[in-house]
Parts: C-alpha cells; sequence; structure tokens
C-alpha cells in the first residue's frame, strides 16, 4: 500500500458551512489543500466526502496520516 504526500505537518484551520459537502485530498497531491482537485488519478488513492453538520471551523488532517480522516487526530506529531 502506497503511503499519502504529506501536504503539511498540521491541520488546516478551515471555516466550515452547514449543510455543504467538502472532498478532503486523501493523496496529499492536491495543490488545493485540504481539499481535491484530481490529482489523486492514477493512484490508489480517493477523496473522502464530508458534510457539515453545521457553519464553523474545523481542523483537517493535513499530514494525511490522521486515523480520524478527514479530521486531524495529532498525527502530525508523530511523523
Amino acid at each position: 500500500m502506497a503511503s499519502p504526500v504529506i501536504a503539511q505537518k498540521s491541520a488546516y484551520s478551515t471555516d466550515v458551512e452547514a449543510g455543504k459537502t467538502y472532498w478532503w485530498c486523501a493523496c496529499g497531491r492536491s495543490a488545493s489543500q485540504p481539499f481535491c482537485d484530481g490529482s489523486h488519478k492514477g493512484t490508489e488513492f480517493s477523496p473522502i466526502e464530508w458534510t457539515a453538520t453545521k457553519t464553523r471551523k474545523v481542523h483537517f488532517c493535513g499530514c494525511k496520516h490522521s486515523v480520524n480522516q478527514p479530521m486531524c487526530d495529532g498525527t502530525h506529531g508523530k511523523i
């Protein structure tokens, strides 16, 4: 199994809107981090769909190794 590219070793603090669906980049190659831009094509990775339940700030994983994908769980501190 291939490892994703580490886009950054910290979370992406992002304002999200209730009811809106976001596609989180799982491969780490997207130029539109933390969201997918299709750069995963030809790899074994696929983006992860996530829908906001309320309007707020969330912390999407930047290292792409979180156990709680697409949210940051602090794993970046161990890699």
